[in-house]
């Protein structure tokens, strides 16, 4: 497959993925636990069958949070493969806020390329290509798809801002001492600083679009919970820093779980 028909495909089974998490929404679902306390509803699942289905196209491997785990030893040698959040933001999901995404990305020698993320309750879709730059388009028609008229009808990011505050995104579900303790440094260093919130993947679409400045991240996270959106902070000009390395984020490490980060707009 060419590069726009894998982004296509990816767009195409956010979609699809996001159709079925509606389904769920708007009816009364049951939640289950995870081993490590997380919640879990048939939407994960059922929108990790339906991306599947579509990328299952492509013939490349997918690591998704809901599928099978495969083991490093084999996917240590793939160089190009789907990373995927089914339904990133459950905890927002159970709330009903709408403050959950789709998170789909192409990882390729540990990098994340490519990512798609879709807000299935405001219809937004935000995709990317280093070899294009980062877009966000409302209601996309799944049915037709031409990415020249895809990007035609998008807004390239970052969006133009009017304003001279310096913006944190934060999240709804977490905030730790180390971030109030960064936040007070930027506000020494800004003046005025104000806290946006945000849940899911969406804190990294807001730098990526330009609503905020940064997004530090000091408490876990895994690597599906930000492939997609570092694909689409940097190439809208952002960068997804490891606060270990001060070097961009790594992908498909042994451990999926993630190093702190910084998420800022250069």
């Amino acid at each position: 497959m060419t590069r726009e028909e894998l982004l296509i495909t990816a767009i195409k089974a956010a979609l699809k993925g996001g159709e079925e998490i509606l389904a769920i929404y708007e009816s009364e679902f049951a939640v289950e636990h995870k081993e490590d306390r997380t919640p879990l509803t048939l939407a994960d699942k059922n929108a990790h069958l339906a991306i599947e289905q579509w990328l299952n196209k492509t013939n490349l491997p997918v690591l998704s949070e809901e599928g099978k785990q495969t083991p490093y030893e084999i996917r240590k040698t793939w160089n190009q493969f789907w990373m995927v959040d089914p339904l990133d933001g459950t905890r927002e999901f159970v709330k009903r806020n709408g403050e959950f995404t789709v998170n789909i990305a192409l990882i390729e020698n540990g990098e994340a390329t490519m990512g798609v993320i879709y807000v299935p309750v405001t219809e937004e879709l935000y995709f990317s290509d280093l070899h294009i730059g980062a877009y966000k388009v409302f209601s996309p028609q799944s049915s037709v798809f031409n990415l020249n008229e895809l990007i035609t009808s998008s807004e390239k990011l970052p969006l133009k801002q009017n304003r001279k505050n310096y913006i944190v995104v934060g999240s709804r579900s977490h905030m730790s001492a180390e971030t109030e303790a960064y936040m007070n440094e930027l506000k020494t260093k800004h003046g005025e600083v104000d806290m946006l919130s945000k849940g899911s993947s969406l804190k990294l679409c807001m730098v990526a679009e330009g609503s905020a400045d940064s997004y530090p991240r000091f408490a876990p996270t895994m690597e599906w919970d930000t492939a997609a959106g570092q694909a689409i902070a940097v190439a809208s000009g952002a960068d997804v820093i490891n606060w270990e390395t001060k070097k961009r984020m790594l992908y498909n490490k042994e451990n999926l779980l993630n190093t702190w980060f910084l998420v800022e707009r250069n």
